[in-house]
């Protein structure tokens, strides 16, 4: 039975060990994707706007700047870590800036105002005339791209002019960025707990390695009778 434990916890240091090579090797891949995903943003040199105060603001604004977080934390339900939020580190490199810059693109586009002038004369359901070569100033007023009706050349035209090409492919790109420094994030939680369970095998192995070791027991020492005078 002795030696059986004694094979079990061999058994188990080696599976132990097998963990933690996994553990370091996932750390070290999540380590290199960090350094990569960090030079990539320090080249883009994005960079979120804070106050004197440490405050986060847009235009020089701070209602602007809570605005946008409104849209982000209670439009889109993003839980944004503030911890990621740092003034002293304004460039976007993490998942909540990255959401947070999404989400000021985002805003300016939902409320801005575009010029229009038509090329056709067009009258809209409700009975306004809009006349061609008139410039008209229409605001987005909240719309997403498929909010707008495509057969009304005024709605298509403000499309067109406010979800540009740029527009959509600035929030592709810091959608690729929030994925990837969340799956980055996941690779530390992983690589963390393939050690922590490594080495808790490792200590249980070892355990059962030490409580079946051989004692030695101590030769007993014969002392000679004592001869009656």
């Amino acid at each position: 039975m002795t030696s059986r434990l004694r094979g079990l916890g061999i058994v188990l240091v080696i599976i132990g060990i097998g963990f933690l090579i996994g553990g370091g090797y996932t750390l070290f891949k999540t380590q290199e994707g960090q350094t990569s995903l960090n030079r990539l943003s320090a080249a883009q040199n994005v960079t979120l706007s804070y106050n004197e105060d440490g405050q986060l603001v847009d235009r020089g604004e701070v209602e602007g700047a809570q605005a946008i977080m409104s849209l982000l934390t209670d439009d889109w339900g993003y839980p944004v870590a503030q911890g990621d939020l740092n003034p002293d580190d304004p460039v976007v490199n993490t998942a909540s800036e990255y959401m947070y810059q999404m989400a000021t693109i985002t805003y300016h586009t939902l409320h801005g105002t575009q010029t229009v002038v038509l090329e056709e004369d067009f009258t809209a359901p409700d009975g306004t005339v809009y006349t061609a070569g008139t410039p008209y100033e229409v605001p987005v007023d909240g719309r997403y791209w498929t909010a707008f009706d495509r057969e009304n050349p005024i709605d298509a035209a403000v499309r067109e002019q406010a979800w540009t090409g740029t527009a959509h492919a600035l929030v592709a790109e810091l959608g690729v960025g929030t994925a990837t420094a969340q799956l980055l994030q996941l690779g530390l939680g992983l690589a963390a707990l393939f050690l922590g369970v490594g080495a808790t095998i490792i200590l249980t192995g070892g355990g059962l390695i030490w409580a079946t070791r051989k004692v030695e027991e101590p030769v007993p020492v014969l002392k000679p009778a004592a001869i009656p005078a």
